[in-house]
């Protein structure tokens, strides 16, 4: 099977997603497998096929974008350490943050179960300052962060939450 954009994929039949063979992906610079959920039952397929292009197009400038609430994120993480302690991290300013960050190889589309229902990428990262829950950066629709923090599988801190007020928070 061919799915737009990323080509051919293979089903992994027990999670019932589909794995593109290595790709280029420009916005992570680097050769990724893409992972599409959901996809055979979704009554809109060209939703995904919009986020895949969408992220496939999409520039450094968005990563940029999200740099001040990673620099958050890691903040709230770092005034659980003791400076003194091995795993203290002392990140000077939001323009350091990627040296400490590998991203992720295995960008998720997948079809938000509530809200709007749009496809969201998830990426999966680790990071120097959390190494339990590492770092999960979220695309809506492939195009613009709208969620950074720790991994917890949720594509929006609305649903996270359960909380519609933070629809468009992306740091919680």
């Amino acid at each position: 099977m061919n799915i737009p954009g990323i080509g051919a994929v293979t089903k992994d039949e027990e999670l019932d997603w589909y794995y593109s063979e290595p790709i280029a992906i420009p916005v992570l610079g680097a050769v990724c497998q893409v992972v599409v959920e959901g996809y055979d039952d979704d009554p809109n397929k060209e939703d995904f096929h919009t986020a895949i292009n969408n992220f496939l197009s999409a520039g450094h400038t968005v990563l940029k974008e999200a740099e001040p609430y990673i620099y958050q994120y890691y903040e709230r993480c770092r005034d659980y350490y003791d400076p003194s302690d091995d795993e203290y991290v002392d990140i000077k300013s939001s323009n350091d943050i990627w040296q400490h960050i590998r991203l992720g190889v295995e960008p998720t589309f997948t079809r938000r179960a509530y809200g709007d229902k749009g496809i969201y990428v998830s990426l999966e990262c680790s990071c120097d300052w959390e190494q339990e829950h590492g770092l999960q950066i979220v695309f809506k629709n492939g195009w613009k962060v709208n969620k950074v923090g720790a991994y917890d599988g949720h594509v929006t801190n609305s649903d996270a939450y359960a909380d519609d007020i933070l629809e468009n928070v992306i740091f919680k």
